[in-house]
């Protein structure tokens, strides 16, 4: 992700109806279903997200290694991650594809997408980006930018989440369909065109799908986090970002998704809101003292907690079980 040249304002922003209507991909109105309507099924009990669980997941990816395309510890999580996903999930698809970077560098990428209840018609999508970057970009010494980040934050933070929302929808069949999208390539660059790869080779071909909604997770595993409104989210889709601040609010996280403008980010939302899905990044752009740990070597487990992801996936079970 990269942070956009746009002025925005720090104060609180609106609270929105939570009736507004979402565009699909074909451009015609879909009414967001209310909390429980979606196939009639109501609302169920709601089970427990395991910030703990969630946090090991995060070690693990840590342990592999730099998540770089090319490199062992990318081979090594996509063939673990995709042997879990696939003793949980109704369906998963490997899609593998290619990207030719600025460089000349020939990259084998590979998204994961994994889907609960596939035959439902009404459903959540939620990403992440579960590579790493393969610079140090912000290290203060030069000889130290060229070495890859351990990505604890920025790739295995959000992929975490999705790997223990598996695990609960595994054990606890959700009222409306699920779909979980590990993205590759996000954060290879350094410039955009070599970045936000996955989610643009997702969005070329939908084949007609249209999600209710999509939430992207990214650098959610901050000590202190605290996740503000991201700019793009609430130009393009701010029926979501009401609907998940909202839910926040209920749950008592009023603190940590606080009602503020956190300003405008690129990253793999965009693709997606372009190609039609109607998308928001859950993102905390505020990693250490001015976003210091943010694409540096700094970005390892010492600098991250299990309470944002705890935070996050309470709030996206919610979400699911009350019927997206």
């Amino acid at each position: 992700m990269k942070p956009e040249r746009r002025l925005s304002s720090l104060c609180p922003l609106p609270v929105l109806a939570l009736g507004a209507l979402v565009a699909c991909a074909d451009g015609a109105p879909n009414a967001m279903p209310t909390p429980g309507s979606a196939s009639g099924s109501g609302s169920l009990p709601t089970p427990t997200f395991d910030a703990d669980s969630a946090y090991a997941h995060v070690v693990k990816q840590v342990a592999f290694g730099p998540r770089v395309p090319g490199t062992p510890g990318h081979a090594a999580q996509l063939a673990w991650m995709t042997e879990y996903l696939r003793a949980r999930a109704d369906t998963v698809v490997l899609q593998a594809f290619e990207h030719e970077a600025s460089d000349g560098t020939l990259l084998r990428l590979s998204n994961v997408f994994v889907r609960f209840r596939p035959a439902e018609t009404q459903r959540l999508l939620v990403l992440a980006h579960w590579d790493t970057r393969p610079t140090a970009d912000n290290e203060r010494n030069s000889e130290d930018r060229v070495k890859p980040i351990p990505g604890a934050n920025d790739g295995a933070s959000g992929t975490a989440v999705l790997l223990e929302l598996a695990n609960v929808l595994s054990r606890n069949s959700p009222p409306i369909g699920v779909d979980l999208l590990f993205v590759d390539g996000e954060d290879y660059g350094p410039g955009e065109p070599d970045m936000y790869l996955g989610a643009k080779h997702f969005a070329t071909d939908l084949g007609g799908y249209k999600p209710l909604y999509g939430v992207l997770l990214d650098m959610i595993g901050d000590q202190n986090p605290v996740y503000r409104i991201e700019g793009n989210s609430q130009e393009r889709a701010p029926e979501v970002v009401e609907r998940v601040w909202r839910m926040a609010d209920e749950l008592g996280y009023g603190r940590t998704f606080v009602r503020q403008s956190g300003g405008y980010i690129s990253d793999d939302h965009i693709p997606l809101n372009q190609a039609g899905i109607r998308t928001i990044n859950i993102i905390d752009f505020d990693y250490g003292p001015g976003n210091a740990y943010w694409h540096t070597l700094e970005d390892d487990l010492d600098r991250t907690a299990p309470r944002g992801l705890g935070t996050v996936g309470t709030v996206l079970v919610h979400l699911i079980f009350r019927g997206g």
